[in-house]
């Protein structure tokens, strides 16, 4: 051990050096193993009041833990003949960083939609356009009586992102696991935030780095990727870099040498993590940052334990990304609240807020599925800046109600014309809004026209701008005399769904508010009325897997201690996965009982099984995530 300006170097038997507080924190936890080289020490230093002045050194002691080596061989270390092999990575957690990021690898060229280039394709009567969105809209009956008026009579719009390219000669095969191809979806910027706190040491951290490992490995040479590591501060481990296969090794190499202590500072790690997106001087299609946080912010949120409801979790945020934040600059935030200490109420918001997801990893050795699915979904892009357009045909009629979850609407030109900003779409994800208009009473006999539907997107593949001129017209009969009438499955199915989250929001409220008992009830006759509807009735896959998250939620807000361990987590990744109607980790998902994966594209399933089933090639020991294809076709059984 030498003295090296103000702090002392530790020297190890591998030749590496670092500085003795920081390796320090790292060995107290069990980790054996040099952050630079991977090889085994026979002796580390311990910081010990009893330690050997006479001798001026600190005392060392040989080394009796466990080593999780197994955890690290996704790692991959560079061969010792390369001169990259020799760079002491620990040495990117003290750099000098610069005032702008502006350090970003040059991309081979600009992935951005070629200005003035419009393809506008006029769409009635045909719904299904190879490589558009696909649009169809269902009213909730077919008639309506001209005698007669109805009030807030539902449209269902549904949309549907175009497949992959690799995906038109037919499905893929999970055993073979093919790579996405890079020409098929548009390339991503991402920018993980890793809370490398001291509540990450041992396991935790060891399973943060096998995820990195797999994120890292399964990005395309077109993507980018960037790394800040926070505790007490941030720091960033490395600028945007192409995941080429020197792009990869150096990410690996600075993941590897990740150490924990320190408090949790979320601000500062997004405030950094969003600066590599603000700074970078070049530009791929895709912008966002995923968030992973085991504990609760330390330094910009002071708040008295066992309270919930008095934080503006904006502070948590930089203003430059906060959706509506007036800037139009979008960069979504999909946090992880990883294990049951961290602060889901901070997580959830800062994803809201941003656009992002909220996921809850309960189990975890889960982290790496949890990210896998997500990745799935951003390394699948195919439509940008999606705007749904709805447009009242006959004079008579207005719109009521415009109801997207989380999605901006507007309804204006005195209540004929709404819009949806819908923002990205993964390959084959799907969105589902209902529209309520008034039908008044019609003197004409026959054919009434309702809605016309249309959109405008970016194509980030062909990098065109798309706009489908009316997608879709909604029309009804209006004779004099109707007999009964059989409610559209589609329509009913989504108003399940809508009930079923806003049921679980005002749950949460009363359980928030210390009425657990209310919160229940709430569920459970929500529950109660999914039960008897239509498409229950019907067995509709989608009203069952409702149902067994109704039950999961309410077995989780059985006693205070069961919501204050999991339950508000798990209610609110739930909300976060319908608001958005996109596919969240929730809960302990290697449980075989454990609900269906709701919102998962065919990309994301794909994903999930090579997390399953590869590891550097050999094949994981027990499944995960469990992926869904479709929603489980048994019909509902009480519980």
């Amino acid at each position: 051990m030498k003295p090296g300006k103000g702090h002392a170097i530790f020297t190890a038997e591998c030749s590496h050096s670092f500085h003795f507080h920081c390796i320090t924190s790292n060995v107290k936890h069990g980790n054996q193993i040099c952050p630079v080289c991977r090889a085994k020490w026979k002796e580390i230093p311990l910081q010990n009041p009893a330690s050997d002045s006479s001798h001026g050194r600190k005392k060392i002691n040989a080394v009796g833990w466990p080593r999780d080596d197994a955890w690290m061989t996704v790692l991959r270390r560079l061969p010792s003949d390369r001169p990259e092999a020799n760079r002491n990575v620990s040495s990117l957690h003290h750099a000098q960083e610069p005032p702008i990021f502006a350090d970003d690898e040059t991309l081979d060229q600009q992935h951005e939609i070629a200005e003035g280039k419009v393809c506008i394709i006029d769409g009635v009567g045909d719904t299904n356009f190879m490589g558009t969105i696909e649009v169809k809209t269902y009213p909730e009956v077919s008639a309506v009586s001209r005698s007669a008026s109805h009030d807030n009579f539902n449209i269902l719009i549904h949309l549907k992102a175009p497949v992959t390219s690799g995906r038109h000669n037919g499905k893929n095969n999970h055993a073979e696991l093919p790579q996405m191809n890079q020409n098929s979806r548009a390339p991503v910027d991402l920018v993980t935030v890793l809370d490398v706190s001291g509540s990450m040491a041992g396991t935790k951290l060891a399973l943060l780095k096998r995820a990195m490992g797999f994120v890292i490995q399964n990005l395309g040479p077109s993507d980018r990727l960037s790394a800040i590591a926070f505790s007490f501060t941030a720091r960033r481990l490395f600028p945007l870099r192409l995941m080429t296969d020197a792009g990869r090794q150096e990410a690996l190499q600075a993941v590897n040498s990740l150490i924990s202590n320190g408090g949790t500072n979320i601000a500062e790690g997004l405030r950094k993590g969003v600066k590599v997106i603000v700074d970078r001087k070049w530009k791929n299609s895709v912008a966002n940052i995923i968030l992973l946080s085991d504990g609760q912010d330390t330094y910009t949120v002071n708040s008295p334990s066992g309270t919930h409801s008095r934080t503006d979790y904006k502070s948590l945020l930089p203003i430059s990304i906060r959706q509506n934040g007036g800037t139009g600059f979008k960069i979504p935030v999909h946090s992880f609240g990883f294990g049951t200490d961290h602060d889901a109420t901070s997580m959830h918001s800062i994803s809201e807020i941003s656009g992002g997801t909220f996921s809850f990893i309960e189990a975890e050795d889960v982290i790496q599925d949890a990210f896998a699915q997500c990745i799935g979904g951003l390394l699948s892009v195919v439509v940008q800046d999606l705007n749904v357009k709805v447009d009242c045909v006959d004079q008579n009629l207005h719109i009521g109600s415009i109801k997207a979850g989380s999605y901006r609407t507007s309804i204006m030109g005195n209540a004929r014309m709404g819009t949806i900003d819908v923002g990205d779409l993964y390959a084959e994800e799907e969105r589902d809004i209902l529209v309520t208009i008034n039908i008044p009473v019609d003197r004409s006999i026959g054919q009434m026209s309702l809605l016309k539907v249309g959109c405008v997107y970016k194509d980030p593949i062909a990098k065109h701008a798309v706009t489908l001129e009316g997608a879709s017209e909604v029309r009804i009969q209006r004779p004099e005399i109707i007999g009964a009438q059989i409610m559209s499955i589609e329509v009913d199915r989504q108003r399940n769904r809508l009930h079923a989250a806003e049921a679980m929001a005002e749950a949460r409220v009363a359980a928030e508010n210390g009425d657990l008992i209310r919160a229940v009830s709430i569920l459970e006759s929500c529950y109660k009325s999914l039960s008897e509807s239509a498409s229950a009735q019907a067995g509709d896959r989608l009203c069952v897997a409702l149902c067994a998250e109704l039950k999961e939620m309410q077995e989780r807000m059985a006693n205070r201690q069961a919501y204050e361990t999991s339950g508000r987590a798990y209610v609110l990744s739930g909300l976060s996965s319908h608001s958005w109607q996109r596919a969240t980790a929730r809960g302990d998902s290697t449980d075989s009982a454990s609900l269906v994966q709701a919102y998962q594209t065919p990309s994301m399933v794909d994903m999930v099984t090579r997390s399953h089933t590869m590891l550097l090639g050999k094949p994981s020991s027990h499944p995960k995530l469990r992926q869904a294809l479709s929603f489980p076709a048994a019909r509902l059984q009480p519980r």
